[in-house]
């Protein structure tokens, strides 16, 4: 009579070998965990889409759409005072009027100097308020961190009239001292050679409370310990900041910087309420001339190739900036 061969059990496996019945329990528990784990990775998935997709479809229909109808019309020739229907298609030829226009041109060319002034005065002068209300233990430094912040949060038209009056020829303030001095009248917002840099003041001045308190936040996270090691060692403020504040400091450095970009390849509305453009070409950038193309001239095609351009820029200084952070950390 021939055996029978033992049919795996409970406490079996396949070869017929006994196992305890605690392996076979552990076992079916974790096939069972990873299953319930896979199933609650799916839900989580659907549940942060569910939750991003009004977000995704307000970017997408305000941001994203935007931009491609952008650079749709910056291919044809069309007037904003006609239906969009008379859009004729004509390739580059907007690219290449606008980077053959001098008017365009020297709009490039202030809007660089815009950029390069805000960042040369706007990061050292950050960095030095934001150090000096992290360290030294004065009274009052959330008072002034507030007051600092305000500057960010006021309207634009009011802070454009403030220094409408502070920069006013015969009975302003800065006149008045500097004429006290028996110096000449500066011109201001009048003289082509002075005009674009009484804007960047005004732009650090608007925008330099929001910068230190992001400085400031970055500050919070270096350890204390390296500052007392630093000092133990010998090393003073300027060491301490070179060799520790900067290096510790740069990924709040690059946001600042890149907000510093874009807000001044931006600028608008100072330029409208306060120059014009003027005197003699010497504030108009990107922005006001994209405006003014479009909106004054009717020129949709050129404005919108003016605006990919701009938002060429904006990528391309943003690239350099990663690319130098990413060396700079490696």
């Amino acid at each position: 009579m021939v055996p029978k061969t033992a049919r795996p059990t409970a406490g079996a496996n396949p070869s017929g070998q006994l196992v305890s019945p605690g392996t076979v329990h552990e076992a079916e528990r974790g096939t069972t965990g990873r299953a319930d784990s896979g199933k609650f990775r799916q839900y989580r998935r659907l549940t942060s889409g569910a939750f991003l997709s009004p977000a995704l479809v307000i970017i997408g229909i305000f941001t994203v759409i935007p931009i491609i109808m952008t650079f749709i019309i910056s291919l044809h020739r069309w007037s904003m005072f006609t239906p969009i229907t008379r859009m004729t298609y004509v390739g580059f030829a907007n690219y290449a009027r606008v980077l053959s226009d001098p008017n365009r041109l020297n709009a490039g060319a202030n809007t660089l100097v815009y950029v390069g002034l805000s960042l040369l005065i706007t990061l050292p002068l950050a960095v030095a308020i934001a150090m000096l209300l992290y360290f030294p233990q004065l009274r009052g430094k959330s008072l002034i961190r507030t007051l600092l912040f305000a500057t960010y949060v006021i309207p634009t038209i009011a802070i454009v009239i403030t220094f409408g009056n502070i920069y006013a020829p015969k009975y302003g303030p800065l006149s008045t001292i500097i004429t006290g001095l028996g110096l000449p009248s500066p011109g201001f917002l009048s003289d082509p050679r002075q005009a674009l840099v009484s804007l960047v003041i005004f732009n650090v001045w608007q925008m330099l409370g929001y910068y230190v308190i992001l400085l400031v936040a970055g500050l919070t996270q270096i350890p204390s310990d390296l500052f007392e090691a630093a000092s133990l060692d010998g090393a003073g403020p300027l060491r301490r900041t070179i060799h520790i504040v900067l290096p510790l400091l740069r990924r709040p450095l690059a946001f600042v910087a890149l907000m510093t970009v874009i807000n001044s390849i931006q600028v608008f509305d100072p330029i409208y309420l306060m120059t014009m453009g003027g005197p003699a070409g010497s504030t108009v950038t990107l922005s006001y001339e994209i405006q003014r193309q479009a909106f004054q001239y009717g020129l949709a095609g050129d404005a919108s190739a003016l605006a990919v351009l701009m938002l060429g820029l904006v990528v391309f200084i943003g690239g350099l900036l990663a690319i130098f952070m990413r060396r700079r950390a490696s």
